[in-house]
């Protein structure tokens, strides 16, 4: 059977974490949770070197998103489900995600969160850079197409429903549906 991916996007504050903790809960199949927080708060990425000057974050990026795309493909070649949440905000990525994850069965969510619960969000969490959450906001969903787009302001244990409801529904519409008969 074909490993399944569920892309949760938006912006920084806008839920992926709590949403994909809520669906991995709720799904009746085991799903591995990815997302690049917890690879930075788990110390993978040298954070504090980076902080400190010593490393570029800008010379790493690119490499270390090379890594962590090929890796989310690996996991799912190797019968792994997959929920990834994920900020679309380079451009390249997407092409990159849909061009290695053609095998598998993708389901893309949207997740949007109204500009000033972003900012409450954000300022809560303090590990954020001030502005970012809106700056995600502004452009992260132009152009992206998806199969379920939710208000992650409603009731996350709804929202988990709506995704599963989803997932099990076997319905691809979003720009990763069909990509072994289309391409990226």
């Amino acid at each position: 059977m074909t490993a399944q991916i569920i892309i949760l996007h938006g912006p920084s504050s806008s839920g992926k974490s709590t949403t994909a903790k809520a669906v991995q809960n709720a799904i009746d199949a085991p799903f591995l949770h990815f997302s690049i927080d917890h690879l930075r708060d788990n110390g993978v990425l040298p954070s504090g070197r980076i902080s400190r000057g010593d490393f570029l974050w800008s010379d790493m990026r690119s490499h270390f998103f090379d890594g962590f795309h090929a890796s989310l493909a690996a996991y799912a070649a190797a019968g792994n489900n997959l929920i990834l949440e994920h900020i679309f905000d380079t451009p390249e990525w997407v092409a990159d995600l849909k061009r290695l994850f053609v095998p598998f069965d993708v389901f893309f969510v949207g997740l949007h969160c109204d500009v000033e619960e972003l900012r409450r969000r954000e300022l809560n969490r303090g590990n954020r850079v001030i502005g970012s959450a809106v700056q995600d906001h502004q452009s992260v969903h132009l152009g992206r197409i998806y199969d379920i787009e939710i208000d992650n302001q409603s009731s996350t244990t709804q929202n988990a429903q709506f995704i599963l409801d989803g997932v099990r529904s076997g319905i691809r519409t979003s720009e990763f549906a069909n990509l072994s008969k289309t391409g990226p």
